[in-house]
């Protein structure tokens, strides 16, 4: 995830809790190992951290501790932790805004998957709070597809990424196999195998199932900025206000 652009993700939020409202408690869908969350926390939010993965989740709530011991002032907001998922995650109490970056929403692989996130975000919002997240399109799935395989070679970490694509589903799987070395012993690398699966869906029909989902509003911008959609966006985001 190296070179990933987090500070546009933050950016992007940054710019549109300041249109709709500057929140004062986030839940992150997909927060992975809190790259996004940690960096809201140190701007006062309170924020609820959620993914699938425990693994991930540990990773996380290391650096958290690490954070606050090396700089103990660093955090006036607050992160907690949660192992659940999106598609019916549920909170103590509702939060003003709910995010999903990195193409979070995109292993859902079922429409009916996306659909019972949407009710179970709208559910989870204040009357008047944001719901944003990322997605990437037919268009950029098509692409890794066709740019296809790519190859990392480092001194310490190299792998091979290959793809297949289902035009009909809009479906793409990767297949990524990467050797580490080793550092406890001269055992040489290790291999890992990955296979992740993401679906891209039409915009138009994400729009209406946050509609249907309950949202009073909706708009969706193109690539990190706030600018239409095209048919060449890689990422396509949305803003729904419930």
């Amino acid at each position: 995830m190296e070179g990933m652009p987090y500070p546009a993700w933050l950016h992007f939020a940054e710019t549109c809790w300041g249109m709709h409202g500057k929140p004062g408690s986030v839940a992150e869908l997909g927060c992975g190992t809190g790259l996004i969350a940690i960096p809201l926390a140190q701007t006062g939010l309170h924020v609820f951290g959620i993914d699938l993965s425990d693994e991930m989740l540990s990773v996380a709530s290391s650096k958290l501790e690490e954070l606050r011991r090396r700089q103990p002032d660093a955090l006036p907001g607050s992160v907690s932790w949660l192992q659940q998922d999106m598609r019916s995650w549920e909170l103590p109490h509702p939060v003003d805004s709910v995010i999903s970056f990195c193409d979070s929403l995109n292993y859902l692989l079922e429409e009916e998957e996306i659909e019972r996130t949407f009710r179970q975000t709208w559910n989870a919002l204040e009357d008047g709070g944001t719901f944003m997240f990322d997605v990437h399109t037919r268009h950029q799935l098509r692409t890794y597809a066709e740019e296809q395989p790519y190859f990392l070679d480092e001194e310490d970490i190299a792998y091979i990424w290959t793809c297949e694509w289902d035009e009909a589903r809009c479906e793409i799987e990767h297949d990524l196999t990467l050797f580490i070395r080793e550092r406890q012993s001269e055992a040489g690398f290790r291999r890992v195998r990955e296979v992740h699966r993401q679906r891209a869906y039409d915009t138009d029909w994400l729009k209406a199932a946050l509609f249907k989902a309950g949202f009073s509003s909706v708009d969706a911008y193109a690539d990190f900025k706030l600018q239409p959609l095209t048919p060449v966006t890689q990422r396509a985001f949305f803003v729904a206000v419930k």
